[in-house]
């Protein structure tokens, strides 16, 4: 009775099971784990990709045939469930029997004689695959838009579906009538971009004869596809245009403006040399005269002025040597370079001022403009004096300015001209407000002190006296004046 009872306990606190360590390598947990492993490593031998190794099946066929393939794909659909099926009945055996698994060879694959590991299928790659159709419902679009394309519009639609930035399809338009309509409207929209869409249509579905005749009576219409060939640069079409509608002029005008399009000088001048035949106005053909004349001679002017600055024989070229070409330099930027550089030549030379003046009738205001700016800036004050003194047929000077003293004063002040140059131009001013304004701002003492003496008065000349320094020879005068 004790030993049955003592066999009791024993069994009762005896265990199979041992508790865990570190180091016990023998437990399940670690077999577990190699065998994981071994699965692993022969996983990593399996897809190794040789061609010179040739595997095998467990058949003894070699992997990729046809008659392998075959095998594989018929008992591919009964080998999930016979796996699953053993399992259960040998769950108790130490060895557990894997299922197989249904195969992935392509037809490549088959002819290869390669094989690849079956992949699982993520989500992604199943809602993207071609295979699967999908059935989300099309939105209809609103009857309204498939009217742009069943040619449902009248002529007065289009032209307001395009102010409003619709798609219009001008093509519906085939008979003359129907596209003068839809001109007539969309000049009555008073709509630029839609006129010179319209225009655009019709000149390229229309004969010229027709479309000019039609455009001679809608004058909107026309101006709009004139200003269209101008900007873009259609010469012949709008050549065309204007002999139709008998505007010489315009057409001559238009033939001149191609001289901008040529680069090289000698062209250019032989262009404008066929252009003076043109049928212009008289005022003109005088200009063109004179364009083709001031690029002859400025083409004389630069090369003669070339050679002097490379041969260095001219002091002015090297002291102030040239910063650009004078070829197709307006008249006033030519005029102001021959003032510049060739200032006291004789009146023969095609380089002169004078010869400039004369030929070209530029105006008196004009010229003594240019050629105080030039002198000036050359600090050439003698040339300034001279070129504003004139003599009268007595022989008396006086100094006479066509542009008024105080724009002179303006320019030589703008110059950096002494004090005493300006003074002598500051007196000369007429009007005495301008004159003690002009005297102030740029301190002209004398003329200040002589205007206020001029004027009597002596409380403006008192208070000018602290604006001069103390002790200066203005002080002294102004003290002298104030005592008289």
């Amino acid at each position: 009775m004790s030993r049955a009872r003592a066999d009791e306990e024993e069994y009762w606190h005896s265990s199979k099971f041992r508790a865990f360590t570190f180091d016990d390598e023998d437990d399940e947990l670690s077999q577990l784990k190699e065998s994981k492993r071994a699965v692993n490593s022969l996983r990593d031998i399996v897809d190794d990709d040789d061609d010179d190794l040739e595997r095998v099946s467990w058949s003894g066929e070699p992997v990729g045939s046809i008659s392998w393939s075959i095998k594989e794909t018929a008992s591919g659909s009964t080998s999930s469930l016979e796996g699953r099926d053993s399992s259960l009945q040998k769950g108790s055996s130490s060895y557990a029997a894997f299922p197989k698994q249904v195969s992935s060879y392509s037809l490549s694959s088959l002819f290869k004689g390669r094989n690849k590991l079956p992949s699982f299928q993520s989500l992604s790659d199943a809602l993207t695959d071609t295979g699967v159709k999908n059935y989300a419902p099309e939105l209809r679009r609103p009857k309204a838009e498939y009217k742009d394309y069943t040619s449902d519009w009248s002529p007065k639609d289009t032209v307001r579906r395009m102010q409003r930035g619709k798609v219009c399809s001008l093509e519906r338009f085939r008979s003359l009538q129907d596209k003068l309509v839809l001109l007539d409207e969309a000049v009555a929209g008073h709509d630029g971009n839609v006129i010179t869409a319209v225009l655009i249509f019709l000149k390229r579905t229309l004969r010229r004869e027709i479309l000019f005749r039609e455009l001679e009576v809608r004058q909107v219409a026309l101006c709009h596809l004139i200003h269209f060939l101008r900007e873009t640069g259609e010469q012949k079409f709008l050549l065309d245009l204007l002999r139709f509608l008998d505007r010489t002029e315009e057409v001559a005008l238009s033939q001149y403006r191609e001289h901008l399009n040529i680069q090289d000088v000698e062209k250019r001048r032989e262009f404008l040399k066929g252009c003076i035949g043109l049928p212009f106005s008289a005022e003109d053909t005088s200009h063109i005269q004179d364009h083709y004349t001031l690029l002859e001679r400025q083409i004389i002017i630069e090369a003669n002025d070339r050679h002097l600055e490379m041969a260095g024989q001219s002091e002015i070229f090297r002291k102030y040597p040239r910063k650009a070409s004078i070829l197709n330099m307006p008249l006033v930027t030519t005029l102001f370079y021959s003032c510049f550089y060739h200032y006291t030549e004789a009146e023969g030379t095609f380089s002169s001022p004078t010869n400039l003046k004369k030929t070209f009738k530029i105006p008196d205001k004009q010229y003594v403009l240019t050629a105080l700016a030039a002198r000036a800036k050359l600090r050439a004050w003698n040339d300034v004096d001279a070129l504003l003194t004139t003599k009268n047929w007595l022989g008396y000077t006086k100094k006479k300015a066509p542009i008024g003293f105080h724009r002179v004063v303006e320019i030589l002040q703008r110059n950096n001209a002494p004090v005493q140059v300006l003074q002598e131009y500051v007196r000369l001013v007429e009007d005495v407000e301008n004159r003690l304004n002009l005297a102030t701002k740029y301190k002209c003492h004398d003329v200040v002190i002589e205007t206020y003496r001029d004027l009597k008065d002596r409380i403006q000349l008192t208070a000018y006296k602290c604006k001069v320094e103390r002790g200066s020879a203005e002080e002294e005068k102004i003290n002298s004046i104030l005592n008289n």
